[in-house]
């Protein structure tokens, strides 16, 4: 869809922007750290909704309630305590992440707050123990200025992560606490993105100046960008957990197609004249006592109850396709799964299929008095989940009535999206009374307004004007996380800046696309190996070859030691190129000065990284004019 298409469909999009912050919990002196070993113990909980202090019930809260869902909360004991369990009040905010925050905020033009506020949002889908997650607004009014233009940032605000979910069954959803209280800084955009291209752009650059704070967690998970989306029409969904910038154009794509679909839906149940769908559920486990389905046939066995509805005026509308490879029927077998537990749905628009005959479809539609027009929906499980699922199911389809429902959906890794829990409402926050507000005081923003870091940009300028980076490498050194380390090199050695950058930014890319640990290379090894060749124990084009082998676990003495590197002296220099001149007459006979690039590839393939490259460059050309000169 062209970019004209998506402003004349009305859309909008905002981006919020999660950061993990490089320091110790939000309220207490846990370590940030996330663990893989087993966890010795686990405490189970149950939460439940409560009223605002507004008298309201959040609705968002209450679809989760509805769930009726346990939850097992596994402890390391010696690095979560009991703040994470919500056995003892929180402590004081974090200082330092505050100031963090802070000054990101100041980053991106923002105006901080007179004073912090911790507040309370509802939160019972078990991912917080104490069914709420504490956020503090920090700031205000801010934009970045980016290729794309001014991109507007109305609100930054510092909250505590949730646990991680580990595994769920019917009725427990793992989770653990080691994620839980680590500070992240929120930072949202207007709903100004009228393409699904520019969010993407914004996010990047917002990234990369978090980045070059020095002060955020680096690694997969560290941050993630929710996405709000609406077309004229439609209705706002807030998209969670978009982990990579790639997939953020193409889940606002989808999500685009999702609403056009569901409004056409609506548009067509309007013509057909479809009245609300009543929840009026037949048990029809009679017809299929000797189905062919395997997943039917074992249900029954087990003991479940097979329950059907009738959407009335709805058929060839279940089965009409949303997303690639999800359909309106997915987005009702999404709900019956989130409200019943059930493993899943079918539905009179896919069928015969899955083992059922088009005789059982007949007698399905005989008994549930289903007419041509009408689809009929049915599950096989235990009575309780079954009811439970087929209530998702119509109160889904007379959504579809009105258009497009809001709704908060997790983000699939195809760019898809499904079905996690209504939008929620205003009623969600409430003021946390266990922690005082925090007074931003202007000599504290004075303080960290003379410290503020260098931004990507003018790095970028100070390494073209003062190393001679190319604009490109200046660029990508500006942004890279071994931004500190490149200059620490340069100004510690007498090494050309142009190596050292492209020895990080692309040397070590390079060996990572060959599948080496390129983690194992520590800033030390990358110290060694630019102090041997500021010494001149090293050539330069021996570099690639050191790190391989550092990948691979060697220190960067055994790899030269090993790999015969020590450089070449100037005499054995000459001596090799005298030999490649030598030894091929016909090449500089019919290329004359030309054969210096061939001749070049042919001594430094012999030299195998012991030679400086410019060394040989000057013998070689040396030695040529001399023959030249003779003949």
């Amino acid at each position: 869809m062209k970019e004209d298409m998506y402003k004349k469909l009305g859309l909008k999009v905002g981006l919020e922007i999660h950061q993990e912050l490089d320091t110790h919990k939000l309220f207490c002196n846990c370590p940030s750290i996330l663990r893989d070993d087993g966890p010795p113990i686990g405490v189970k909980r149950r939460l439940r909704p409560t009223q605002s202090e507004l008298g309201e019930m959040d609705r968002a809260a209450l679809a989760e309630a509805i769930k009726g869902k346990g939850f097992n909360y596994q402890v390391y004991p010696d690095t979560i305590c009991l703040v994470e369990l919500d056995e003892e009040p929180p402590h004081l905010v974090n200082e330092e992440a505050l100031d963090i925050a802070l000054e990101i905020a100041l980053l991106l033009n923002a105006k901080p707050v007179d004073e912090a506020h911790v507040m309370r949002k509802t939160v019972i889908d078990g991912s917080n123990t104490c069914g709420f997650q504490r956020t503090i607004l920090v700031a205000t009014d801010g934009y970045v200025e980016t290729e794309e233009g001014r991109a507007r940032i109305p609100t930054i605000c510092l909250e505590e992560d949730a646990a991680r979910k580990m595994g769920e069954d019917a009725g427990f959803i793992d989770y653990r606490l080691d994620r839980l209280g680590i500070p992240l800084v929120e930072i949202a955009t207007g709903p100004d993105f009228s393409d699904p291209y520019t969010p993407a752009k914004v996010a990047l650059h917002i990234g990369q100046l978090l980045r070059a704070t020095g002060k955020v967690r680096r690694g997969i998970g560290t941050i993630r960008q929710d996405i709000n989306i609406s077309i004229a029409g439609g209705a706002r969904q807030e998209i969670k957990g978009v982990q990579e910038l790639a997939l953020i154009s193409t889940v606002i794509e989808r999500e685009v197609r999702r609403q056009i679909a569901l409004l056409e839906i609506r548009d067509e149940l309007k013509r057909r004249g479809a009245a609300e769908v009543e929840k009026g559920f037949i048990e029809v486990k009679e017809i299929f006592s000797n189905t062919n389905s395997r997943v039917i046939r074992d249900a029954i066995k087990a003991g479940s109850i097979v329950l059907a509805v009738r959407l009335p005026k709805f058929v060839g509308l279940v089965g009409k396709e949303l997303q690639p490879g999800r359909r309106f029927g997915t987005e009702l077998a999404d709900q019956a799964r989130a409200y019943g537990g059930v493993g899943g749905i079918f539905h009179t628009d896919e069928l015969p299929a899955h083992g059922i005959s088009a005789e059982e479809v007949s007698k399905l539609r005989s008994a549930i008095k289903a007419s041509p027009q009408d689809a009929v929906v049915f599950v096989a499980d235990i009575g309780e989940r079954a009811e439970a699922a087929l209530s998702a199911v119509v109160d889904r389809a007379n959504q579809a009535l009105l258009g497009v429902p809001e709704e908060t959906r997790r983000a699939l890794p195809d760019g898809n999206t499904e079905f996690m829990r209504p939008l929620p409402g205003a009623a969600r926050m409430y003021v946390e009374t266990d922690i005082p507000p925090i007074p931003i005081t202007e000599d504290r923003l004075r303080r960290m307004k003379e410290r503020l870091p260098e931004l990507p940009e003018q790095k970028r300028s100070r390494f073209v004007r003062d190393y001679g980076l190319s604009e490109e490498l200046a660029r990508r050194i500006s942004l890279s996380e071994h931004v500190e380390l490149f200059e620490r090199l340069v100004k510690k050695y007498r090494v050309e800046p142009t190596l050292v950058a492209s020895t990080i930014e692309e040397t070590l890319v390079s060996l990572r696309r060959e599948g080496l640990a390129v983690e194992r290379i520590q800033e030390a090894a990358l110290d060694e190996i630019f102090q041997f060749i500021s010494k001149g124990k090293l050539a330069k084009e021996a570099i690639p070859e050191i790190l391989r082998q550092v990948a691979k676990g060697a220190s960067v003495r055994v790899a030269v030691k090993e790999l015969g590197l020590e450089v070449m002296t100037k005499a054995e220099v000459l001596k090799l190129v005298s030999g490649v001149v030598k030894s091929n007459p016909k090449l500089i006979e019919e290329r004359g000065e030309k054969a210096l690039k061939p001749l070049m590839g042919i001594a430094m393939a012999r030299a195998r990284g012991r030679a400086d490259g410019k060394l040989v460059h000057e013998l070689l050309k040396r030695e040529l004019k001399r023959l030249g000169g003779a003949r």
